[in-house]
């Protein structure tokens, strides 16, 4: 039995252990010189490989795609990750926000340990191998450094990634290669990503990579506590992250959105109106601010922004006025940031046209997983769940259905 992977991310290199300890012979295929390039990129913030949270609670993440995946993460939840981190000598721990991360902070120890069980298991790489498609017999075509290359295997397993950090060996050039077999794929969008706002340049020049400490942000219905930071064209962090969904198809649908920052959310309105309604005396607007309400200078800074937005400025306002604004600053967002610079990928191929195996109903025999699939998730943990947990699916699915082809049960 010959397997084909094409991918050699997460979701691609789990998929060739499972197909590997099934007894197919595997071969990895990738257009990059190496595995795992994207791992390495988010090993470089503590490589978050999942969360502690109850499983029930951690499939409601993945939203509308909930139902598609919900079978394949509970077949491989959070502690069967951890767990199988731990066989590679790569222990975790769950960190003060309820995240999990290998001991050693990084991916680079678990990817080499990783890699030296496929090797001892059979499985063989082709790096510099670009997948372009089918030839008219049906093989794996492929450019190489050497020229075009056609693989003829029993099955295939694609784990392409989305289109986020295309550097890095994900472009999403395989949708229009899907498209021409009339798969469905949805448009792929940045998930996870910064949005643009046009700051002045004050405000820009000077708070630049400035982060936003322990602040609400509420889109819509959705409110989000964490960390934000003001980047030149707009803002990014955590917690825009968390609310990147929302505010992207906002963004789609009406041309902007409204972020509200509440840069004080552990106060009542209150209790700040009461603060605010000390004595100025001589000071400036900005020293009463820090003083009375303990803003930081960004803070201070966004509510000078909306204030000369609103075209009223900052010492004109009531107590309760103020009080208002830091409950609830006002960010117009007016666009998304590129999605070579998003953490992941909204959209891909169309659940429906899978089957419970993960294998594409109009071919028989091939089989997707990982971020080319159409969903997304925030941050935390829950994008390597979902992307080991259908590679594994994948991985499964391509055994059975090869059994099944020679006229095993």
């Amino acid at each position: 039995m010959t397997v084909a992977v094409i991918g050699a991310g997460p979701a691609g290199l789990i998929a060739a252990e499972v197909l590997a300890q099934g007894g197919a012979a595997v071969t990895v295929h990738d257009a990059m010189p190496s595995a795992g390039r994207k791992l390495l990129m988010a090993g470089r913030g503590g490589l978050n490989l999942t969360h502690s949270e109850p499983l029930a609670d951690f499939l409601t993440r993945y939203r509308e795609a909930m139902p598609h995946l919900k079978s394949a993460v509970e077949a491989f939840p959070p502690d069967a990750l951890r767990d199988w981190s731990e066989a590679l000598g790569q222990p975790t721990f769950v960190g003060s926000s309820g995240r999990v991360f290998p001991e050693a902070f990084k991916a680079s120890p678990l990817l080499r340990a990783w890699l030296r069980r496929l090797d001892a298991a059979g499985v063989r790489f082709a790096f510099r191998h670009r997948w372009i498609g089918w030839d008219e017999s049906g093989g794996l075509s492929f450019a190489t450094p050497d020229g075009p290359r056609v693989v003829d295997a029993d099955a295939t397993v694609l784990a392409l990634g989305g289109a986020s950090w295309p550097r890095l060996g994900s472009d999403g050039a395989w949708t229009t290669t899907l498209a021409a077999k009339g798969i469905a794929v949805a448009p792929l969008r940045p998930a996870n990503s910064g949005f643009t706002v046009a700051w002045s340049e004050i405000f820009r020049d000077r708070f630049e990579g400035r982060p936003l400490k322990s602040v609400a942000l509420t889109t819509g219905s959705y409110t989000v506590r964490g960390e934000a930071i003001v980047t030149r064209t707009g803002i990014e962090g955590g917690a825009i992250y968390a609310l990147s969904a929302e505010l992207r198809e906002a963004v789609r649908a009406e041309g902007a959105a409204t972020l509200r920052v509440a840069l004080r959310p552990d106060l009542t309105r209150q209790e700040l109106a009461k603060r605010l309604s000390a004595p100025k005396g001589k000071q400036s607007i900005s020293n009463f601010l820090r003083k009375a309400a303990q803003l930081s200078p960004v803070g201070i800074g966004l509510l000078q922004e909306a204030a000369a937005f609103s075209r009223r400025p900052l010492a004109s306002l009531s107590p309760s006025d103020l009080a208002d604004l830091i409950e609830a600053v006002p960010i117009r967002i007016t666009g998304t940031a590129p999605i070579a610079r998003a953490i992941s990928t909204a959209g891909g191929v169309r659940f429906d046209e899978l089957d419970a195996d993960f294998m594409l109903r109009r071919l028989p025999g091939t089989f997707a997983a990982g971020e080319m699939l159409d969903w997304e998730a925030p941050t935390g943990g829950y994008l390597l769940q979902a992307s080991f947990a259908t590679g594994i699916a994948a991985g499964k699915g391509a055994l059975r259905w090869l059994a099944r082809s020679r006229g095993y049960p």
